[in-house]
């Protein structure tokens, strides 16, 4: 493992975290000590559940998912994670195991931070304390309303919201993930979600282009779908 030193030319990795903005360059540069650079090819394991890491990883570029094993083998994709964000963060507040996988998507390159010397500058800096609970209560809420979604939500509102995240205003949305990974996510079959996106397609909401493209045709009408009750 290298020593984080390329991150200074990219005005450290850490500049893209937001739980680290607000300090001062003298604090970041503190963070920066502690931190060192790894890659992951694609499809490369990050950590693996029962992992005991005791470690910070903060991606710096590509994409990563976090996803669970049920017993049968089955997974559930937990969630993506890109530039700027943190993964790992469990293990440095408790002396249980990691309880999820992290695999690259693509060519990734990780700033990983060691969990005793973190929690030293925490205590240093409370500033960074606060930042972490606050991403993490974030977190705990969007993991509780996908809980609540899963549970009671129909297949075609689930979708229609997931499809409206992602396309963040824009009229044409290029999927972050595979679409098996998709489905893992919102709680359904890939059948499942390949079959109703099909139907909206027939329906003039959206047209699909390939594997991953997707153009919205009746942004109103899929709003409509994601609030219905």
């Amino acid at each position: 493992m290298q020593h984080c030193h390329h991150c200074k030319s990219h005005a450290y990795c850490i500049d893209k975290v937001p739980i680290f903005t607000g300090l001062s360059s003298e604090e970041k540069t503190e963070i920066a000590e502690i931190a060192s650079s790894r890659s992951f090819e694609k499809g490369e394991m990050i950590y693996m559940a029962g992992d005991k890491s005791g470690t910070l990883f903060v991606l710096h570029t590509g994409r990563v998912k976090l996803f669970r094993l049920n017993a049968s083998g089955k997974e559930q994709v937990l969630r993506l994670v890109g530039p700027g964000e943190f993964i790992g963060e469990l293990s440095l507040f408790s002396s249980l195991p990691l309880t999820d996988n992290a695999q690259a998507l693509e060519a990734t390159t990780m700033c990983v931070l060691h969990g005793e010397r973190l929690k030293e500058l925490m205590a240093k800096y409370p500033s960074i304390a606060f930042k972490v609970l606050d991403e993490l209560s974030r977190r705990l809420e969007k993991a509780e309303n996908r809980i609540e979604d899963i549970s009671l939500s129909p297949v075609e509102k689930r979708i229609a919201g997931a499809l409206l995240e992602f396309s963040e205003g824009k009229q044409e949305i290029f999927l972050p993930m595979s679409k098996g990974d998709l489905a893992s996510q919102l709680g359904m079959t890939q059948e499942t979600l390949s079959r109703k996106l099909t139907a909206m397609e027939k329906e003039g909401l959206i047209k699909l282009k390939g594997q991953r493209k997707i153009i919205i045709k009746d942004k109103s009408r899929l709003e409509e779908i994601s609030l219905e009750d």
